[in-house]
């Protein structure tokens, strides 16, 4: 009886889908940049994808004014009726779309909304369409959910995104859903507008969920942002307050949902966080003020003066940059003609230099080993003092 019970005890035994969950590169590269900080180095962040700007001033005064009344309890798990019908409302400004409040469902963060709909959609053993390379904690989501997240080998020739073809190609009658991000992490691609319509005209036929990740949907360089719910509002959208509203450290995001499953998503939000913070949805309804946005887009062009700097110069450099990144902050490079393992060359490459900056292998398996992301998420200077740095150790 007592082995029986030393061996229920035991630490070891925990659930199998644990082996599958690797650690977030990302991550794993600050820590190690920080340390490098800690001993009295200079380091430049290019490893993380997280806004140097700070929450907009508007956005902080609310949240003031928030914990000033007392507005600091539980709320519906669909988010405040306010901020709601404010992100309705966005979308009827800035997309020209049609949305219904009672389809929007705030979440503790986009990465929440993207776990709400992993448990919404896959049962044990069912498929998940996703590209490779893509965000690597949607593969996770998946598989937590104990489905089969199935990467689709992407390059220039898609501009790195799922298409309809693709979609054919690897469907099966066990796969449930593809997700694509337009646009996209590691990528910075979009997918043009008449592409993701035939994305979506493919999954009606199919049967299947379109999961669409526009959370960077707001820092679109080339052309006006569009949403897949201009043409298709079946599909489900995640967006985020952390990257265009500069609000990361609130953890606050939004999905939109079809109406049929608001209800679902409602129950799974209630047993997995209660609500989103209440403070931080109450600092969320200034975002859409035009003081913020007039801040906003300042940010904005500030991060497309800085893509322009960086993609040239990274191609003086050797890197080969095949599509110029469309949105987002991110420039996925293939790094193969410099060194043949980018794990091993950004490793190297932060202790000589101290220009930190992550290997493709965080984000899929194909061709990850010849490629590196960079994360223009910090000031002019520092970047020109990055590039300073790499073309004096190459």
């Amino acid at each position: 009886m007592n082995s029986r019970i030393s061996s229920l005890r035991s630490p070891a035994a925990v659930a199998a889908r644990v082996a599958d969950i690797a650690p977030f590169q990302v991550m794993e590269v600050q820590t190690a940049a920080r340390a490098l900080e800690a001993a009295g180095r200079s380091v430049i962040h290019l490893e993380i994808g997280e806004p140097d700007f700070p929450t907009p001033q508007p956005v902080i005064a609310a949240a003031q004014a928030a914990i000033a009344q007392g507005d600091v309890y539980y709320t519906s798990a669909l988010g405040i009726p306010a901020l709601r019908e404010a992100i309705a409302q966005h979308y009827r400004d800035t997309y020209r779309v049609e949305i219904d409040p009672q389809r929007v469902i705030v979440t503790a963060g986009a990465s929440a909304g993207l776990l709400l709909v992993a448990a919404l959609l896959v049962d044990r053993d069912r498929r998940v369409l996703l590209t490779d390379p893509a965000y690597p904690c949607n593969r996770h989501f998946v598989r937590a959910m104990e489905g089969i997240p199935v990467g689709v080998p992407v390059g220039p020739d898609s501009s790195y995104q799922l298409n309809a073809d693709l979609i054919r190609e690897h469907w099966n009658e066990d796969t449930v859903a593809a997700l694509v991000a337009t646009p996209s992490n590691p990528t910075g691609t979009v997918i043009a507008a008449d592409a993701l319509r035939r994305c979506a005209e493919q999954m009606d036929t199919l049967g299947g969920s379109l999961i669409v990740d526009e959370i960077y949907q707001g820092l679109s360089y080339a052309r006006q942002p569009s949403s897949v719910l201009a043409f298709f509002d079946q599909a489900f959208v995640i967006s985020s307050f952390s990257k265009y509203f500069n609000m990361t450290g609130w953890r606050l995001g939004w999905l939109v949902a079809p109406q049929r499953h608001v209800r679902d998503l409602e129950k799974l939000a209630q047993n997995f966080y209660i609500s989103p913070s209440s403070v931080a949805q109450r600092a969320a309804l200034a975002c859409f003020a035009p003081e913020t946005i007039s801040i906003l887009e300042q940010r904005r062009r500030e991060f497309q003066e800085r893509r322009d700097f960086l993609v040239p110069a990274l191609r003086d450099l050797g890197f080969h940059i095949p599509v110029m990144p469309a949105g987002g902050f991110f420039i996925y490079a293939d790094s193969s003609s410099i060194a043949e393992d980018s794990q091993r060359f950004a490793s190297d490459v932060l202790q000589a230099t101290g220009v930190a900056f992550t290997s493709g292998v965080d984000f899929g398996t194909y061709r990850a080993h010849e490629h590196v992301r960079l994360a223009y998420t910090i000031a002019m200077p520092k970047l020109i003092e990055a590039v300073v740095r790499l073309r004096d150790y190459l």
